[in-house]
């Protein structure tokens, strides 16, 4: 199965994001793995998809998810899936359900609410910054507000501001939507098993969100690779991209090296 490693990517994104904020690292994983289809999917409440009402555990929404690749004919290989924060909770779900589905997959400032506490989860720092979001008419002062929240490369913040205030105003992820999803977020507590597909762990040490210690805790729970970025705030693949797809490269490469060993 390892042979099928980085042939068929799918990308999900994390609370209230969509396919449209991946930006500009799609060309740029394309560009590591040039003959491989890329795919993204969005989370029911958000993007295409942002009319629906989101389920309120990660359960039913892997359910869904998966249903939408099965009919989109995105299973026909194995799966490598890229996905961050709540999408990793998403992808950890589907793996442990249908293993068969995915050869590997690298999960990016996740957490899990049987390993870390809900403070580190979702660290208490950002509780006032919730507030303020809520009560913010004005769309690009909002995602501005987002950005500077969970990305740490300023030079990028006015114009990522501008492109996902327009994603907003096309496709609103309503509060009702972002709220069913923290609650399914906050309350996911997986098997106790390991999954059977390879995994990696992405963090980020300047991550203001999410603590650094959440995926060192499922790390250390399953002995999983990790690499933590030094500066990068939540949203990695906005802030440094290139890293995040030099790591996944050089790991689909070991792990296809390995199996052609055995």
């Amino acid at each position: 199965m390892h042979n099928a490693m980085g042939q068929n990517w799918l990308l999900l994104r994390g609370l209230a994001r969509e396919a449209g904020h991946w930006g500009e690292f799609l060309p740029l994983l394309q560009s590591h793995f040039p003959l491989a289809q890329i795919h993204t999917l969005d989370l029911p409440g958000t993007g295409q998809r942002h009319q629906e009402t989101s389920p309120c555990n990660i359960n039913k929404i892997t359910e869904s998810v998966r249903a939408q690749a099965l009919s989109l004919n995105l299973l026909k290989q194995p799966l490598t899936i890229l996905s961050l924060s709540l999408g990793g909770m998403v992808t950890w779900e589907w793996m442990l359900k249908y293993p068969e589905d995915i050869c590997a997959a690298a999960l990016i400032n996740t957490s899990q609410a049987s390993l870390s506490p809900f403070y580190h989860r979702l660290r208490w720092q950002s509780y006032a910054n919730f507030f303020k979001l809520i009560t913010q008419s004005n769309r690009f002062k909002r995602e501005l507000a987002v950005i500077q929240y969970v990305a740490n490369n300023r030079a990028q913040y006015e114009k990522t501001a501008k492109e996902w205030a327009r994603i907003q105003a096309e496709r609103p992820v309503s509060f009702k939507n972002s709220f069913r999803q923290i609650t399914a977020a906050a309350c996911y507590r997986p098997e106790d098993r390991k999954p059977a597909a390879p995994v990696l762990l992405l963090n980020s040490r300047g991550d203001r969100l999410v603590a650094p210690s959440c995926s060192e805790a499922i790390a250390k729970k399953w002995q999983l690779q990790l690499h933590t970025h030094p500066w990068a705030g939540h949203d990695l693949t906005l802030d440094d991209g290139a890293w995040v797809a030099d790591r996944l490269r050089s790991w689909t490469d070991l792990l296809r090296n390995e199996s052609s060993v055995i």
